[in-house]
């Protein structure tokens, strides 16, 4: 089964798609995570990455497309997979087709979330240098300044701030929203999902709708 998962930054996508990627057991693909991996192994293409992350743009098609191919290629994806934040873009879902031939996915789950809900949550979003995830109102740190894990500063990302998340949610609008017309011009089933309220509720809802 190849699904992708649609919905604004900050929407919960990620959280859901990991949790139903392991209920069915296929890999989540992630392109937020492989780029920001490659920022801080400074590898080629986080460097060409970097200042475009930064400013809440989307990296060019072209590497996105590249890194993408490489991974859904590897034995692990054989069976299926889910994309999280990719395709972004029209051109990026017509290398999918090219790919995989039809609409190269099987259905799409589009996770729903009002904008002013998603700046707070993005914009009240704190990490450290480990990768531990807190939240100033829904989960903040004990300390406050510190991981309650490791003892590291806590701090906001460039692109978590409010006016950075603004940006990205106008860039989604602009090129990202578009996505949902391109597949249901081919017909490809598509599972609107309220993502507001309890998780494990929402990943409930989302299980359901790919069992039907």
């Amino acid at each position: 089964m190849r699904l992708l998962f649609l919905g604004p930054p900050g929407a919960g996508k990620g959280t859901q798609a990991k949790r139903v990627a392991a209920d069915l057991e296929i890999p989540h693909i992630a392109t937020g995570d492989m780029l920001r991996q490659a920022v801080t192994d400074g590898t080629e293409l986080g460097l060409q990455a970097r200042s475009i992350m930064e400013r809440g743009d989307l990296v060019p098609d072209d590497l996105v497309i590249a890194m993408l191919l490489e991974r859904v290629n590897r034995e692990d994806a054989a069976g299926g997979f889910i994309l999280d934040g990719f395709p972004r873009t029209t051109a990026q879902a017509e290398a999918l087709e090219e790919r995989f031939g039809g609409a190269g996915l099987d259905a799409a789950v589009v996770i729903d979330v009002d904008s002013e809900e998603v700046v707070r949550r993005i914009s009240g979003r704190r990490v450290c240098n480990n990768g531990h995830v807190f939240h100033v109102d829904d989960a903040p740190s004990c300390d406050g300044e510190l991981c309650d894990q490791c003892g590291e500063p806590i701090y906001q990302r460039e692109d978590d701030q409010a006016e950075t998340v603004r940006n990205r949610l106008n860039v989604y609008r602009e090129l990202t929203e578009p996505l949902i017309s391109f597949y249901r011009e081919r017909e490809m089933t598509m599972h609107v999902i309220e993502g507001v309220g309890d998780l494990d509720d929402i990943t409930g809802l989302i299980m359901d709708a790919i069992r039907s």
